[in-house]
């Protein structure tokens, strides 16, 4: 990274960064949610009225991946650049913002890639199992439609992007400019297997509509990659997995 690092007041991942505000939000003039137990997942719903979603939603996100519906799903297109120049800390997550110019093609739709982002331990759960981290990579179309590419990772090996992304720890409200744009595909791993389901977004508003494609295969980070990620935020940040309801699971 290069010595460019400042404090700066982000507004939710969910509200800017996933393109459902054209403006952003200082996090001051946004009701402040978190992952504790006074303005946690418990209590997102009455939090705002804007926020009814967490609540009374039937199609939210994340689930666990169990008994799925096995079907010929479409291929995933990936064409990215590099893209990703600044990282910063909302609090929230460590989340990336990424130049437009990097598409994933589903079923002849163009998506572009806006920004992904991480929890830890992961949202989506596979047959009741959780992932030491789960990266987001949040992608809309030109109606505005969402599309998450989510990506399991395991400890093992050092991942290149990873270094790329957190080299030195960012406090809560810290962005920080990358030596060099960073190519998302390294958060990618080779097969392009995926779950399929519709969900929400997995914070405040948790708007549904989502379209959700979780990759079968996980990726690796090492622990100490995992443990600077998790020293960076005051905790958890993974919302629980949400009732599937009448939802089916594609593979």
């Amino acid at each position: 990274m290069t010595a460019f690092r400042k404090s700066l007041q982000i507004c939710s991942i969910s509200l800017c960064s996933a393109g459902l505000l054209s403006t952003p939000v200082l996090a001051s003039e946004a009701v402040q949610w978190d992952y504790g137990k006074e303005r946690g997942p418990d209590q997102w719903a009455v939090l705002d009225n804007a926020y009814q979603a967490c609540g009374n939603g039937k199609n939210q996100s994340p689930v666990n991946l169990q008994n799925s519906l096995e079907t010929d799903l479409p291929a995933l297109t990936f064409n990215y650049q590099p893209g990703a120049e600044k990282v910063f800390n909302n609090g929230h997550t460590v989340e990336a913002d990424y130049m437009p110019g990097s598409q994933l093609t589903l079923n002849g739709n163009s998506y572009t890639l806006r920004q992904f982002h991480f929890h830890s331990p992961s949202e989506n759960t596979l047959n009741g199992q959780d992932f030491p981290m789960e990266a987001h990579l949040v992608h809309s179309d030109k109606n505005g439609n969402l599309a998450v590419v989510a990506v399991m990772f395991e400890v093992g090996a050092t991942n290149p992007v990873l270094s790329q992304i957190w080299q030195q720890p960012l406090t809560a409200g810290e962005i920080s400019e990358m030596e060099a744009a960073v190519n998302a595909t390294g958060l990618l791993p080779a097969p392009k297997d995926y779950f399929r389901y519709n969900g929400s977004l997995t914070t405040p508003p948790c708007t549904e509509g989502v379209r959700w494609l979780v990759m079968k295969q996980p990726m690796t980070l090492s622990q100490q990659q995992l443990s600077s990620f998790q020293g960076m935020l005051s905790g958890p940040n993974n919302r629980p997995v949400q009732p599937l309801n009448a939802r089916q699971i594609l593979k």
